[in-house]
């Protein structure tokens, strides 16, 4: 870590991978952070121009993924927890939420080498119990090589491992579950309905269009090694945040027959309401908030196993004149092919 003298911060070598809760050097994002205030840090990161799930984009033209963003926003809430907030390294982490906007998009585009971020961060609130910090509201605006490119508000609590195994316990007995087992799923969709270069990376299954909305199923592949880092006991939130995007992608093309090519996630914001158990089914019902327009096509989404698990708002940006309609069910305006 860097002291408050300095003024430049390193990207010499990735910070500890027990601060930010993960187990391959490669998924590490951060570098290096500096304590500004009481109550405000600044963190490095860069941004991988090569990697097999966030570089895995049909997206025209190439950017780095917002996916990838929200990762490095994640990692940075539990870094600063742990490193200016006292968090022990053993303790489990609860996100309850969070919205994040890309407010340049220009700023993304991949360069010639790994793009050098900085995350300007601020307490916005600190839950406390028993006089003693256990969750963080975090506001934070990213640069990349010196240009805001994304902001996003993360809300999030810790806990020691034994309050965590209980509370778990007790979640999943109100449910009958038993031990831990995976869920078995359909087939994936094809790849470039969702975005996706490779099917180890599509996250929906079964699919079923209606009128003005679409139900899909989120195919948990626990041998993802980008969004099963390592071993957990509950659906992470990369999974929740990748099916809402999937399944926004998805709808976009059923729906208005909008080149996947030609869509990027720019804005969601999601909540979490309960833990995704392995064992049970997961849809997400994709209903449309926002119609096409030249620019812009947003979805409400819930997740859900038989009850709600997670919400968002998506909102995807047409990036280029091929992410016009192939098909115009609704007789809505969108730009040419």
């Amino acid at each position: 870590m860097s002291t408050i003298l300095e003024t430049e911060l390193s990207y010499s070598s990735t910070v500890t991978r027990a601060l930010v809760h993960r187990a391959a050097v490669c998924e590490v994002f951060l570098t290096d952070s500096v304590r500004l205030a009481e109550d405000e840090y600044l963190i490095a990161a860069q941004l991988p121009r090569v990697h097999s799930y966030y570089n895995d984009q049909v997206t025209t033209p190439a950017v780095y993924d917002p996916l990838l963003l929200v990762e490095v926003f994640r990692q940075a809430s539990i870094y600063t927890a742990h490193t200016f907030l006292d968090a022990a390294v053993d303790e489990k982490f609860i996100f309850n939420g969070g919205e994040m906007i890309v407010t340049d998009v220009t700023a993304l585009h991949i360069g010639v080498r790994p793009g050098h971020a900085q995350i300007h961060a601020r307490q916005a609130a600190l839950k406390h119990r028993d006089g003693v910090v256990t969750g963080s509201t975090l506001d934070m605006v990213l640069t990349v090589d010196g240009r805001e490119a994304a902001t996003m508000r993360t809300t999030c609590q810790w806990m020691p491992g034994r309050a965590w195994n209980r509370m778990r316990e007790k979640g999943r007995a109100a449910l009958a579950l038993g031990t831990a087992r995976p869920h078995h799923t359909g087939r994936r969709v094809a790849p470039i309905t969702v975005g996706r270069i490779s099917p180890q990376n599509v996250v929906l299954s079964e699919t079923e269009v209606r009128e003005y909305e679409v139900l899909t199923q989120v195919i948990v592949d626990q041998e993802n090694p980008a969004l099963f880092d390592h071993p957990l006991d509950h659906i992470p939130g990369a999974l929740i945040f990748e099916g809402f995007r999937q399944s926004a992608v998805h709808a976009a093309f059923e729906l208005f027959g909008l080149s996947p090519r030609g869509l990027l996630l720019t804005r969601v914001e999601t909540d979490f309401t309960r833990f995704g158990e392995f064992e049970l089914p997961t849809d997400c019902l994709v209903r449309v908030v926002e119609s096409p327009t030249a620019d812009s096509v947003a979805f409400e989404i819930t997740m859900s196993q038989e009850e709600q698990i997670a919400r968002a708002r998506v909102h995807l940006t047409l990036t280029s004149p091929i992410a016009g309609a192939l098909l115009n069910r609704f007789g809505y305006a969108t730009a040419g092919v």
